[in-house]
């Protein structure tokens, strides 16, 4: 078993690798128009860079190499075609989520090339074996139900991380922490003899981990650059990967301390569960207005935060600590030896509740919107009486804009992160 030092110089090659990785990214993506401006559907304010996305697949890349090189990994390069599988996979669906942030194709369209990911997956090695239901048992999956539970897996995983991509940093910190807990699960793993010597898992896990790492610095409110398609896609292909030959490989129950070890492969649902809840609202609630699953709105868990009168960086530490709160709780455990971690995460739990509605931030923000809202209505009741109808024109007079498209194109120092 790879030592925890190898992982350290895997991940410090996939960190730096994306870092820098990105300045030349951010200048690519302005040049070839790969730019996100501010509309309905997006809270940011300026038009920024994506494409991010493509720093992290290098970054991805750099580390698989990397490991490659190194003799600690022999174990789980030699004989084994899911590295090779990874690679492929991680470049298909790179591709696809380019071409999306390029083109913007059709959601069908989409899962069709998220499928084809996940077959390049499943063709190397890397599926799901084993499904144990809780007090049901161990089922040996055919290949056939491997194949349809192991594509299902990739494509929710990749679509639960791009939904929950709506704020600077959301996305990246969620799966930086989910990563490292599902490294440190799947370690513990291998050294009680759990898992093969040779399980690519904890590797998978250390890559998607380092590949965050290097992407937050640019990301973190206000963004330089986003990840795109491209970087919400590989990030949730890494992890349905790691998840699925750690948790669908594993056909013993670790510890009776906890229920979850009964059934490996719903430690990620746990760890992940911000944006696999936020996915599920999201499909009910397109379902009961009767719109695709796949037009946006802002009814997302990072909306209603911000609509509660929490800011931009608020809200998202409090994502983040959810999903730091969840993955405790899985740890706890493993590493305490002890079932009772339900009693401190969950007063945990309670108090980060009472932060996110009571915090006095939320109750001055609401004050003011309700504030700017009398005034409108004040605004509005006066002019009726006057007898004006129509539009309420602004009194500040707009600046007269040039016809030439050079003139209303942004110029580049006026695009987040580049200066």
């Amino acid at each position: 078993m790879p030592s925890i030092g190898a992982y350290a110089i895997v991940l410090a090659v996939v960190a730096v690798t994306t870092f820098v990785a990105l300045f030349g990214v951010r200048r690519l993506s302005v040049r070839i128009g790969a730019v996100v401006r501010p509309d309905a559907r997006h809270v940011h304010e300026r038009p920024t860079p994506t494409l991010g996305g493509f720093a992290m697949l290098l970054g991805v890349l750099a580390g698989m190499f990397t490991a490659w090189c190194m003799g600690s990994f022999d174990v789980v390069f030699n004989g084994s075609t899911e590295p090779l599988g990874l690679v492929l996979a991680a470049l298909v669906i790179a591709g696809v989520g380019a071409i999306d942030d390029l083109r913007e194709v059709s959601a069908p369209a989409k899962v069709a090339g998220i499928v084809v990911a996940a077959s390049v997956l499943v063709i190397s090695g890397i599926s799901i074996l084993v499904f144990r239901v809780p007090f049901a048992g161990v089922f040996v999956l055919s290949t056939d139900w491997s194949y349809l539970l192991s594509v299902l897996w990739v494509v929710g995983m990749a679509n639960a991380i791009n939904l929950i991509d709506g704020l600077d940093g959301l996305a990246g910190g969620i799966v930086a922490i989910a990563a490292a807990t599902f490294f440190l699960y799947a370690h513990a793993l291998s050294g009680d003899g759990l898992l093969a010597a040779g399980n690519v898992g904890p590797l998978i896990a250390i890559v998607a981990l380092g590949a965050c790492i290097g992407f937050l610095p640019h990301n973190i409110h206000p963004a330089k650059i986003f990840m795109g398609d491209v970087g919400a896609l590989l990030l949730g292909l890494l992890m349905a990967a790691s998840t699925m030959v750690v948790g669908g490989r594993t056909d013993r129950s670790y510890s009776g301390n906890s229920f979850f070890f009964f059934a490996p492969l719903l430690i990620p649902l746990v760890i992940l569960g911000v944006p696999i809840i936020d996915t599920l609202f999201a499909i009910i609630r397109r379902a009961r207005s009767r719109s695709g699953i796949s037009n946006a709105d802002k009814g997302h868990l990072h909306h209603r935060l911000m609509a509660l009168g929490h800011g931009h960086r608020r809200s998202v530490f409090i994502l983040w600590t959810w999903t730091a709160l969840l993955s405790g709780f899985v740890l706890w455990p493993i590493y305490s030896g002890s079932g009772d971690g339900i009693v401190p995460f969950g007063i945990a739990a309670i108090l980060l509740s009472l932060f996110t509605i009571l915090h006095p931030g939320v109750r001055l923000e609401r004050r003011r919107l309700e504030r700017d809202d009398a005034r409108e209505a004040r605004r509005r009741a006066g002019l009726e009486r006057r007898g004006v109808t129509g539009p309420i024109e602004s009194p500040i007079q707009p600046e007269s804009v040039d016809s030439s498209p050079l003139q209303n194109e942004p110029a580049n120092e006026e695009i987040n992160g580049i200066e």
